[in-house]
């Protein structure tokens, strides 16, 4: 089985593992990185984004254990539109979080004009953080917590500069 997700992943954390390992448990893996044009466009905050090659680089060194772990193969790929990848015929899965469930039906919409088969869509529950939110990367790059969802402390920042 064929297994399609896409995301910017800046930076990889707990909830971003949690679907990498849905998607390994189902076929090999396909993963659609938003490109440096759209990247920006699928955050709800403003901010910074790494570059697509910092991102793939970083993205593969974490694939590379699920894949092992599950004796599958992966690819990663460049998005450059957000239903990208997943249109295409060959995959079987698509897996998402709760928040880019729609998308999914937007792309079943698309395969049927098309004359593919649907994709099966897996949603994946968010993984929370210590203090109950979701974990998600933007809390991340501004300090409220990890890539583990633990919350950070105030003086965690003057710790780190010093």
């Amino acid at each position: 089985m064929d297994v399609a997700l896409g995301g910017t992943f800046d930076p990889v954390h707990d909830g971003h593992r949690r679907l990498f390992e849905r998607a390994f448990e189902l076929g090999d893996v396909t993963v659609g990185l938003t490109s440096d044009e759209l990247a920006p466009k699928t955050r709800h905050v403003e901010r910074r984004v790494r570059s697509f090659d910092e991102r793939k680089e970083a993205l593969e060194a974490e694939l590379e254990s699920f894949a092992a772990d599950h004796d599958r193969q992966f690819e990663v790929r460049c998005l450059e539109e957000p239903t990208g990848i997943a249109t295409e015929p060959q995959f079987d899965y698509l897996v998402v979080s709760p928040e880019t469930k729609d998308g999914g039906e937007r792309i079943n919409e698309i395969r049927r004009e098309r004359g593919h088969d649907p994709l099966e869509v897996v949603v994946v529950p968010h993984v929370r953080a210590e203090d109950g939110d979701i974990i998600s990367s933007t809390r991340i790059v501004e300090g409220e917590i990890d890539e583990h969802g633990n919350v950070r402390d105030e003086g965690d920042d003057a710790a780190e500069a010093n």
